[in-house]
């Protein structure tokens, strides 16, 4: 059955690789960059590949929670239905750590824009559709004062590790939510070095095949075998569900987690 997929970062990497695999196979894919330039390059990539899917081009910068309202407010302009959004897009080294906000933009590309892209966009979603997180096996106890802006994180490795722990968290707590409607929300660690172009920045290695990230994303998307693995971790290291971060499972850390994003976001829309 074709499906409407969202994939944010999608227009290198893990994320443009997922969505060639899956224009090919007849699926109507929304790509998301914040280039111009490499989104139409994508799109004519994609569009070659098609069968019989469409390909739609979003553009928005989510270090800029504005944006994610308006990426959010296009999508739901132009579809009634959503059935897959895999939050693909992340940072770990940049040049500019702080946002226009005063955000570390670790936490808000890699937590934030996510979480209120998510729920933005739960109108179109309906049983059986499912989000599909990009977490890390790179996670770390979540401050919620650096999340804030209060604390700067001068390591960027450690402010990635954490904004990895806070999807993870947040992706259990609001599936635990959504039980009622039936929407599935899985947190997944892709395959750890893998060829992406964060790797190359933040290592300056190569990286591993990055098909193996591409492949998990499309089973956990679309596969029958985690129609109810809402709620739960998938480490591709392994190959398996897993258990995840002690914190995730601690509902008071996670439900302080999801209250001081739920804070900041109202913070950032009020200013």
């Amino acid at each position: 059955m074709k499906k409407t997929i969202l994939i944010t970062g999608s227009t290198d990497g893990i994320g443009l690789e997922t969505a060639k695999i899956l224009v090919a196979q007849g699926h109507n894919i929304l790509l998301h960059g914040r280039n111009d330039e490499k989104l139409g390059e994508a799109e004519k990539t994609l569009t070659a590949l098609s069968k019989g899917g469409s390909v739609e081009r979003y553009l928005a910068d989510l270090s800029k929670l504005s944006d994610v309202e308006a990426l959010a407010e296009a999508v739901i302009k132009k579809h009634q239905k959503l059935d897959v959004l895999i939050n693909n897009a992340g940072v770990l080294k940049t040049a500019t750590p702080i946002t226009q906000d005063g955000l570390d933009v670790r936490f808000v590309v890699n937590t934030l824009a996510p979480y209120l892209l998510t729920k933005k966009l739960l109108p179109l979603m309906s049983e059986s559709c499912r989000v599909i997180n990009l977490s890390s096996a790179a996670q770390s106890p979540v401050n919620l004062d650096a999340m804030a802006g209060k604390v700067k994180i001068l390591d960027d490795l450690n402010a990635y590790a954490q904004s990895k722990l806070a999807i993870t968290m947040w992706s259990r707590t609001l599936a635990e939510s959504l039980k009622e409607e039936g929407i599935v929300v899985i947190a997944v660690n892709p395959g750890s070095l893998l060829a992406t172009k964060m790797v190359k920045e933040g290592f300056g290695m190569p990286g591993n095949d990055i098909g193996i990230g591409a492949n998990i994303l499309i089973r956990l998307a679309l596969d029958d075998e985690f129609k109810t693995a809402t709620g739960k971790y998938f480490d591709n290291d392994v190959g398996t569900l897993s258990s995840p971060h002690s914190d995730v499972l601690n509902i008071e850390k996670s439900e302080n987690v999801v209250g001081a994003i739920d804070k900041i976001l109202l913070a950032v829309k009020q200013n």
